[in-house]
């Protein structure tokens, strides 16, 4: 470990219980009940069983953090960990209004929510690359394959919770806050301080209760339009930060296939729309999508 690494561990304050609690927990804001663990396989595993155990008891949004998150989950089974109060790990409960041919539209909403959170409070460009990452660009950093200069500084994961009486999705949200270059584990992830955020905008707590705000906000717009994302303003929100739309890319699908051609709009479930070579356009609801420079290289 370094004398860098060891500063940057010396300086990150643990979560406040009381406080989040006091910012966002009703009447003060929009949760029902929020949970602070110390250590944890993954949060949206244990709200999802916490869930199915007594739904009633986490009301219509309820929010599980961690100081430490050590079996993460992402998409297609990838699992992930972070160091010790060095990024922040949460997952929110929430009922959708719409139909669930709809429910995909979630991390999309909840990957809005991180965009408008994080910029103003720490000055980093996040945005999002369909259908969950959180991206930031890095000019001067080396090109990789898939990634060109973009680091990703974060990820979401929604999922539909069975075995309760009416809808609950569990969206999981995992933002790299304080981790130096060595605590990161691929070399395309990059934090918040490695994007130049220092001193209160790497306030665990502080993104905590923008992010949750503003999803609880998107969310309670969703309902007014009865669940029509569009009707709400809502797709446009969400495609003024995709910085999919409009680039070449190339999908990675299930069953070892390859799509290749322009992302183009997002489909009213919230599906990427690509249009290839022949000009037919394919809706994308599963796979890896991966950016692709003009130049023909991967990027």
């Amino acid at each position: 470990m370094t004398a860098d690494d060891g500063a940057a561990q010396d300086t990150r304050e643990p979560l406040r219980p009381d406080a989040l609690r006091e910012r966002l927990v009703t009447p003060a804001g929009p949760v029902h009940r929020l949970e602070v663990v110390e250590r944890t396989g993954s949060t949206n595993t244990d709200l999802a069983d916490a869930l199915r155990a007594d739904p009633a008891a986490w009301g219509d949004v309820g929010v599980l953090v961690t100081e430490h998150q050590v079996d993460g989950r992402g998409r297609s089974g990838r699992s992930w960990q972070t160091p010790a109060a060095a990024a922040l790990t949460f997952s929110i409960a929430l009922r959708p209004p719409a139909p669930a041919q709809s429910v995909g539209w979630l991390p999309l909403l909840a990957g809005l929510a991180v965009v408008r959170a994080v910029r103003p409070l720490t000055d980093v460009p996040v945005s999002l690359k369909w259908p969950n990452d959180l991206l930031v660009d890095a000019p001067g950093a080396a090109e990789l394959d898939g990634w060109g200069t973009h680091r990703k500084v974060g990820g979401i994961l929604a999922e539909l919770v069975p075995a309760t009486a009416s809808p609950v999705v569990v969206v999981g949200i995992g933002l790299n806050v304080s981790q130096t270059a060595a605590e990161l584990p691929v070399p395309s992830a990059l934090s918040l301080a490695g994007a130049g955020a220092s001193g209160a905008a790497l306030d665990r707590g502080g993104l905590l209760v923008a992010i949750v705000g503003e999803l609880a906000g998107l969310v309670e717009r969703w309902q007014r339009s009865g669940g029509d994302v569009r009707a709400a303003g809502l797709a446009d929100d969400v495609a003024a930060v995709c910085t999919t739309l409009g680039l070449p890319v190339r999908v990675e699908l299930p069953g070892d296939q390859e799509l290749r051609g322009t992302a183009v709009e997002l489909a009213p479930d919230g599906a990427l729309l690509v249009r290839d070579e022949q000009g037919q356009v394919h809706p994308v609801r599963a796979g890896d999508v991966r950016h692709v420079r003009t130049g023909g290289g991967p990027g």
